[in-house]
């Protein structure tokens, strides 16, 4: 766990904003307290990455409005709701609209911690991913007409020469163009090339 890992709790009840707040600095996370959703919607535009925790019932905007804001406004901040007695069909129209968990009170505090740390995981694999793809993205943007040209032709298990041939230019001027795509792909064999093309969405699974 990082120092960095902030845990937003938005509730209307100071004494369980208190509650929280001890319990999760004591686990060590970074807390910060907002009494109401439209308080914490106010501060969004400058809050970064963290994972919040969020009563379901509240005057004004309610958990499951702030649900659907964020939804709109911020997907990538994971949420978990917590809930009273009797309020469970909410919850679960809660995970329906994105929230990752919902905790019904009283609840157990290592059931809180852990769901805090699954929030901050699945973050950080979601955020690798977008990398990855944006990095692959610019991969593919840096070639050339042709290299893209050639570069489907090798993925789809054509031969230098039958590449060549559909673009009526010399097979050595297509292993030229096919160590270009090589690089600028970062990929070290074909069978990585076309790894990549399937997760660029060049070729088709």
């Amino acid at each position: 766990m990082s120092p960095e890992d902030t845990v937003y709790v938005i509730d209307d009840d100071p004494a369980m904003r208190d509650s929280l707040e001890f319990l999760l600095e004591s686990a060590g996370f970074s807390v910060t307290l907002f009494e109401s959703a439209p308080v914490f919607l106010e501060k969004l535009p400058a809050i970064k990455f963290g994972c919040v925790v969020s009563d379901i019932r509240m005057p004004g905007i309610n958990g499951m409005d702030l649900l659907r804001e964020l939804k709109t406004k911020r997907a990538d901040l994971p949420i978990i709701i917590m809930t009273g007695h009797g309020d469970i069909p909410l919850a679960v129209e809660a995970i329906k609209l994105g929230a990752l968990d919902f905790l019904e009170k009283p609840f157990e505090d290592e059931r809180l911690i852990g769901a805090i740390h699954t929030a901050f995981k699945q973050g950080e694999d979601s955020a690798k991913t977008k990398n990855m793809a944006s990095d692959l993205a610019a991969r593919v943007a840096g070639l050339s007409q042709r290299e893209r040209q050639v570069m489907n032709g090798l993925v789809a298990g054509l031969s230098n020469k039958l590449i060549a041939r559909d673009y009526d230019i010399s097979p050595r001027t297509i292993e030229v163009y096919r160590a270009n795509v090589m690089t600028k792909m970062q990929a070290r064999s074909l069978s990585e090339l076309v790894r990549l093309a399937l997760r660029a969405g060049i070729l088709d699974g």
